[in-house]
Parts: C-alpha cells; structure tokens; sequence
C-alpha cells in the first residue's frame, strides 16, 4: 500500500522525499524495501530477558505498594522519594510507570482532576473575509528593552494584510479599534467572522471582547504558550522580520509605521505567497488568481507538447487551493496528503 500511494503521488506531480517523508520515511528506505523484494520487518528482537528484570515477586510488591491506601493518590515521581525517606527501595520511577501501563493502571491517579488540553476549535474558509488571524509583535526601538508593537490582521484564506498598525504600548482599547477600523476600511459587516487570536492579555481584555460580541463576531482563541494554534499569523511575522530592510531598531514611532505601510503593500501586491500557489495576496483577494493560474497552466502544457521528455509525470500543479484549515480537528488521512502534497 505504501509503494502505490508514494508512486500515485509521484505520477501527480510530488517528489518522492517529501511523499515519503508524510509516512514518516526516508527515500532510502522505500529504495531499500525494493531491492529486498518488499518491506516485511526483518528485526529478530531480543533473545533473552534483560538480566536486571524484577522478579515477579518484586513486581509484585512494587503492585501492592503503588496501590497502597497511602501511595493510591500519588505517582512514582512522588512514591519513590517517599520510600527513599523510609529506607527502603524498590524499582525506579521509570519502571514502576512501566508496572502500571502494563497492569492498565497509569491513570491520573490524584483525587483533583486532571489537566485537560483541547484543541480550538476547526475553522474553515473557503473565501475571503471569512476567517482572520491577528496578532501584536515586537518592533526594536533605539532604547534596549523598550519596542513599538505592530498589531496586524491577516485574511487566512487570501494571506491578505486587512489592517495593520503600530503603537507605543500593548492595548485592548487599541486592538479594538483597529478591529473596527479594518472593517470600516474594506466595508465589511463584521456578523459571523472569525476572529483568532492568541491568549495574550490585548485579545481577551474585556473591552475586545465586548467589540467583538457587539459586532457579531466569532472569537477564537488559542491554547495557552501553543504558538502552532496561530500558525499564520506566525508565519507572516518571520517574513516581516527577515526582509532585508527590516532595521535592527526604528527611531521613532512615525518611521516605524511608515516602514510596515511599505511592507503591506509588498506583501498584499507583489510577494507571490507559497501557500496559494505562488499569486499574491491581493489577486487571490480579488478573484484574479483564477485567471492567473489558468494561463500559468497552459505555458506549461504547451512547454510539455514541445518537449515531453522533460517531464516523467504531470506537469506542476497550478490549481488553485479552494478550502484553508485553521486548526483542523483530526489529522488528515496520510493517502489524502500525498496526494495533496502533489
């Protein structure tokens, strides 16, 4: 199953490392699997059992001591030294952890209840305007520990900047209002958008979050210190901070703000994002990149009919990406990424 669908997305135009590399293989295995006739596990695993192995009288007793009226609330991490202080040893915390999986005992085993990480919730856009991602960083001034802060809003489906400011300090009153100003900006009704944002204090201050059930909109917000739950605005921060204009310190609040409307323009109007296909924020924005695409796809059509050898497969994907994910639930089918990878 493997060789066929690392092979059905090389025909649809992916190399075969990064197809492999989904699968959590190298090129080379998958070569090496072929010149052996297939990739059957050949490993004949341990002989004997490891000489320093607790008898099963000890196990036993390492059992009856972790479940001990006293111990029952506790995990290894605390037993052990509690023995310890005792005079008495009995395994590592390593091997009783390994006792209790075993025995399907590793459970939380306190009486307060356990840490619980949920993911955010998928959000889905198929259009612009629909999902935004914002986020404040940093901008070096010429005073060592003090900064500017850019606050900026993306469109996660298009990459578009859709507002972009910077100030002295971090605020929910001024995230609030470059919120409302975006949308008087582009003439938007902010009913039923998708805000996302990090957990800092500037996006669930009460004054933003009381903006943004007034107008309408969905706030969305990521786990605490989890940087992966905002990944595009994220991402959009280290091409800004590694463009090669990018001063190591702005003298001012004007120069600050006038370099970032430099940057918004580059970004929105002529970086060609790899994302969605290499067009611009503002053509995918604006329905252009349909067009665009097109007439990328038929260049390299005709350059195939002229010279076929040069390709193996297909030629390269120019079809434009139609749904964009934040935060997706579940894993996608690894079938499904290879030939997405195409």
């Amino acid at each position: 199953m493997i060789f066929d669908l690392v092979e059905e997305a090389v025909r649809s135009g992916a190399r075969r490392e990064p197809a492999c590399k989904i699968l959590g293989l190298t090129a080379r295995t998958l070569q090496r699997w072929r010149q052996q006739g297939g990739g059957d596990d050949r490993r004949q695993g341990p002989i004997g059992e490891p000489a320093n192995k607790l008898s099963a009288a000890e196990r036993q007793r390492a059992l009856e001591i972790v479940n001990a009226p006293q111990y029952c609330d506790l995990s290894p991490n605390q037993i052990v030294p509690r023995l310890a202080d005792d005079g008495l040893y009995v395994a590592s915390e390593s091997t009783m952890y390994r006792i209790l999986g075993e025995e399907k005992l590793a459970a939380h085993r306190q009486r307060s209840r356990p840490a619980a990480s949920r993911r955010p919730k998928e959000h889905v856009a198929t259009g612009p305007c629909q999902v935004f991602s914002w986020d404040i960083t940093y901008l070096p001034s010429p005073v060592r520990g003090q900064f500017f802060y850019l606050y900026l809003i993306l469109d996660v489906w298009s990459r578009k900047i859709m507002g972009a400011r910077v100030y002295r300090e971090e605020s929910m009153d001024r995230a609030a209002e470059l919120f409302q100003a975006t949308c008087r900006r582009h003439d938007l009704d902010p009913g039923g958008i998708v805000l996302h944002a990090d957990n800092g204090g500037p996006m669930k201050g009460s004054t933003m979050l009381a903006t943004l059930q007034a107008l309408g909109v969905v706030a969305s917000f990521s786990r605490p210190r989890v940087s992966d739950d905002n990944p595009y605005s994220e991402a959009l921060f280290r091409t800004l901070k590694y463009r090669p204009e990018y001063p190591q310190a702005f003298a001012s609040l004007a120069e600050a703000t006038l370099w970032v409307e430099g940057f918004v323009r580059w970004y929105n109007t002529e970086h060609r994002h790899s994302a969605i296909r290499f067009v611009t924020p503002d053509d995918r924005h604006y329905g252009r990149e349909k067009e665009i695409l097109k007439k990328r796809q038929q260049v390299y059509a005709r350059a195939r009919r002229q010279n076929p050898r040069r390709w193996s497969g297909s030629t390269r994907n120019w079809t434009p990406v139609e749904t964009v994910y934040l935060n997706p639930e579940k894993p996608v089918e690894q079938d499904t990424e290879l030939r997405e990878a195409a």
